[in-house]
């Protein structure tokens, strides 16, 4: 075989051309992965030459020993729960509105989609502010609607700090589940759509038995997205609160961080980060197996 034949074949295009993609994948996201498992069986401060191998004396640690660990799973949970369910939710009834021949409306999804291209650092001083209860944007409403005692330290209250924190969260995701399911109702048959209005089907049951069946693999996608971005949540809560206070807004990627780059333990916060990426597997896959078998007995 000529090496003009063996370029002009397919599989060998393919190849060549997927190559780049991989390597880059794997120096900057498949290699830091290894070395992150790697350190999480060692002890290293990040500045002596040597690093000592202690099992899984870390994992240990984090699970028995470490006050916050538990604190900080428990939130990430709640904050996982919150980011599946709202989001989501959210982002289908803009999707939904946006979608209809309104006045203005590519005005609208540029409004609404503006905050995901900020910054989250950006959004988290700006949300800082207007929580003050002094003189935000909040505290200055609810004085002048006569609803002074509303008010509250919306980020210094452990109660409802990460609650708050998440409404932040919230204002800047939204539009892009916004933007993925306006992509999903583009492959909605209008044909169907138009074929259930003149059987007299209303909005409601349009939108059950034809919009929402074709919306489900963007469903998937949204909600598959949501959860891995929940639980790496950490800009926005490291602006908003820096996991305080008392640690009621810590998430265990703030606190790998935390571990590694504060306190210099990058083997605890090596554990850390690999106990939260078995969660993340943990739920993701399962999940997708289970939205693929749905969609295999469908057919």
């Amino acid at each position: 075989m000529t090496s003009r034949s063996i370029f002009s074949d397919q599989r060998t295009q393919a190849a060549m051309l997927i190559a780049p993609a991989i390597v880059i994948y794997a120096v900057f996201a498949i290699y830091p992965m290894i070395d992150v498992v790697t350190l999480s069986f060692q002890r290293w401060n990040g500045l002596d030459a040597t690093k000592e191998f202690v099992g899984f004396s870390n994992y240990v640690d984090i699970f028995t020993k470490d006050p916050v660990f538990w604190g900080a799973f428990r939130n990430t949970v709640i904050w996982t729960i919150l980011s599946t369910i709202f989001p989501p939710l959210v982002g289908l009834l803009l999707a939904l509105g946006v979608n209809q021949p309104i006045f203005g409306r590519n005005g609208l999804r540029a409004i609404f989609y503006l905050p995901v291209i900020i910054a989250p650092i950006a959004v988290a001083t700006m949300w800082r502010w207007m929580y003050d209860p002094f003189f935000g944007l909040f505290g200055q409403v609810l004085t002048s609607m006569g609803l002074q005692s509303w008010i509250q330290d919306w980020l210094g209250n452990r109660n409802i700090a990460l609650y708050s924190a998440f409404v932040a969260y919230l204002w800047q995701t939204v539009g892009f589940s916004m933007v993925l399911f306006l992509a999903g109702l583009q492959g909605v048959s209008k044909t169907l759509i138009e074929a259930a209005r003149i059987d007299g089907a209303g909005r409601w049951k349009v939108f059950r038995h034809v919009t929402f069946p074709a919306l489900k693999p963007t469903i998937t996608i949204v909600l598959v997205l949501a959860i891995i971005s929940s639980l790496k949540a950490f800009d926005i809560i490291y602006g908003l609160t820096g996991g305080g206070p008392a640690q009621s807004t810590q998430m265990l990627a703030l606190w790998a961080f935390t571990q590694s780059m504060q306190i210099f333990d990058f083997g605890r916060g090596s554990a850390i980060s690999v106990v939260l990426l078995l969660i993340t597997l943990s739920v993701v896959i399962p999940y997708l197996r289970w939205t693929r078998k749905s969609e295999e007995n469908e057919e």
